[in-house]
């Protein structure tokens, strides 16, 4: 019942961001919205950034869940970052309200921890010191939000070009300077 309840008033969030364009929301909008009081709203949720919070935690779990049954793992970074084109109009119109610093900062957590998990699980930079492999992922995590911040309808015609070099500069990395002989 109370995982009920906190998907209502995570649905409540999203139908005032999306329909109807909410750029300060407020518990007060969310609880008129789902026709709950303000003591069921925190009951579930600390506050608004919590609500985020537990939105992206569930999205992201249930996101590496469904492409863990994947074969590769181009395959599975081209599924992560179909979700994540998807669930853009959200995130930006999110980006958009009075809690954008902390939504681009559970963002970038979110998409850090997703790519250690991964790494995890492959096994990639087995060669590199924990800090090296921070910092990678780091940058790694930085460069897939600017590609998504940007991302237009070409994009999306390429996917599977931009996934498949994407997974070549995470994996194998690709020489500036072309083939070696």
């Amino acid at each position: 019942m109370a995982a009920d309840m906190k998907q209502t008033i995570a649905q409540a969030a999203k139908t005032l961001l999306m329909e109807k364009n909410v750029k300060k929301l407020t518990v007060k909008d969310i609880v008129e919205e789902c026709q709950i009081t303000r003591q069921a709203f925190y009951y579930h949720f600390e506050d608004i950034p919590d609500l985020f919070r537990w939105m992206l935690e569930r999205d992201t779990e249930r996101t590496m869940l469904e492409a863990q049954s994947l074969k590769s793992g181009e395959q599975r970074l081209r599924y992560l970052l179909t979700m994540a084109i998807n669930a853009l109009p959200y995130m930006k119109k999110g980006m958009e309200s009075n809690y954008r610093d902390e939504l681009e900062k559970f963002l970038t957590q979110y998409i850090q921890r997703l790519f250690e998990r991964v790494c995890d699980e492959e096994g990639l930079y087995q060669d590199c010191t924990r800090f090296e492999v921070k910092l990678i992922l780091r940058y790694h995590s930085q460069a897939i939000l600017g590609l998504l911040w940007g991302w237009t309808d070409a994009d999306t015609k390429n996917l599977d070009q931009i996934v498949h070099v994407v997974y070549r500069l995470m994996t194998e990395g690709i020489s500036p300077r072309g083939k070696e002989e």
